[in-house]
């Protein structure tokens, strides 16, 4: 690929630092490919269920298995897992819609939601997106994670879990905040357990988005009611062409699924037009991509940190999703690896990312993703909002030799196989 010879003996030193994780990573993947595999034998999938549905949708043989398989992997009583859901953000929403009611209230107790989820559920302050939650009467407070420890933050959180709150939100990735770690299984855990002792009806909801298969349980594993996320994340395998999926408890799915079609019509509608062999095939795989993913990850922690970049989480740390964060000195920097990673996609390697507006974003974004399935963050992508402090997101990766020469491009593009490197070596 004709790199600097420096570029190779910054990664090859970094695959060393990161061996162990390297490990750990591979024995979750293990336990969570058979946990899959598992599930997939003891509901008997067969061919027959990837056939595509048309019409209305009743009695979708395929599309009904699937969901159970959802349920049985993410050990949640009932699922919905359907390609009309467009984003992780739509999902989320139509989740929240379908629980909440005018004159309720919805907290956070993991701060602010990212850009595109804040939109939907307060508006573009100070103006108001038409259709928010606050468009419904459902209001919105939020305690960050730092004061949720804190004494005075235990006794705002006692009184915000009184009526007329029901529904409480944690985020388990970090989003677009390159401060705030992304949150383990046990620190869910622990959050979950303070809820429950001063509110044990209200309803706990896990936006599980890059989380999936990181570790070796899932949020409703461990006290949490409801779980979403995208498709084209993890539990897509990299194969999945669209959709989202949402896994809980009977009563709070049944009352999502009237949000999604219409009241009195439920989850019981929906054609699945699409061969769904791809999600079920995608969903086999991901333990592995997850895995892939998160190998990735380290190894690019551990470079970048050598030639003096602050990255989080470091090539050690525990990670609670796939995403990794390099805080970069000024915008050019962050052009600099959106171009090279760009450029070592397989798709559209040959077009120049430039930062823009997007949807749902309040600031302009780069989003590098040379994809086979666009915009998707289960393959090797960056995204970087233009705003201090300048920080690009690392995620995903269908395989970790593809990452490895996205890193060395990375490397090269930020020209430290010169000065910097030749220091050290």
């Amino acid at each position: 690929m004709n790199y600097d010879r420096q570029v190779y003996e910054v990664i090859l030193e970094a695959e060393k630092r990161a061996a162990e994780q390297h490990y750990i990573f591979t024995s979750v993947s293990m336990y969570n490919q058979a946990k899959v595999l598992r599930a997939f034998q003891e509901l008997r999938i067969t061919d027959d269920c990837f056939n595509s549905n048309e019409g209305y949708g009743y009695n979708d043989f395929g599309r009904e298995k699937l969901e159970a398989l959802f349920a049985h992997v993410f050990k949640g009583e009932d699922a919905i897992v359907r390609p009309h859901l467009v984003s992780g953000t739509h999902t989320i929403f139509t989740c929240l819609r379908g629980l909440l009611r005018p004159g309720d209230r919805l907290l956070s107790v993991t701060g602010r939601p990212y850009d595109t989820l804040s939109r939907a559920i307060c508006g573009n302050y100070p103006e108001r997106d038409e259709g928010s939650l606050l468009d419904w009467n459902i209001s919105f407070n939020n305690l960050s994670l730092e004061d949720f420890h804190k004494p005075e933050g235990k006794s705002y959180l006692n009184k915000m879990l009184q009526e007329p709150t029901k529904v409480v939100f944690i985020q388990r990735s970090r989003g677009y905040d390159a401060d705030r770690p992304s949150l383990t299984i046990e620190k869910i855990a622990s959050l979950i357990k303070t809820i429950r002792y001063y509110n044990n009806e209200v309803t706990i909801f896990v936006d599980n988005c890059y989380g999936e298969f990181v570790e070796r349980r899932e949020p409703l594993e461990i006290g949490a009611d409801l779980i979403a996320g995208s498709l084209i994340k993890n539990p897509g395998g990299g194969l999945a062409p669209t959709g989202g999926y949402i896994v809980g408890k009977k009563e709070d799915i049944k009352k999502i699924g009237h949000s999604i079609t219409a009241p009195g019509l439920g989850k019981e509608l929906g054609a699945f037009v699409y061969n769904k062999r791809l999600f079920f095939q995608g969903l086999f795989m991901a333990p592995h991509l997850t895995c892939e993913a998160l190998k990735g990850g380290a190894t690019t922690a551990a470079a970048l940190e050598s030639v003096g970049y602050n990255v989080k989480p470091r090539f050690d740390d525990q990670r609670g999703d796939i995403v990794q964060v390099v805080c970069l000195k000024n915008k050019e920097e962050l052009q600099k690896i959106c171009q090279a990673v760009q450029s070592s996609s397989p798709v559209n390697s040959h077009i120049l990312p430039v930062a823009g507006y997007t949807a749902g974003y309040k600031d302009p974004i780069f989003m590098a993703a040379g994809t086979f399935v666009q915009g998707a963050s289960s393959e090797f992508s960056a995204d970087a909002p233009q705003r201090e402090p300048f920080s690009v997101f690392i995620q995903g990766g269908l395989s970790y030799q593809h990452i490895i020469i996205g890193l060395a491009g990375i490397l090269q593009s930020i020209q430290l196989s010169s000065k910097s490197i030749n220091q050290r070596f």
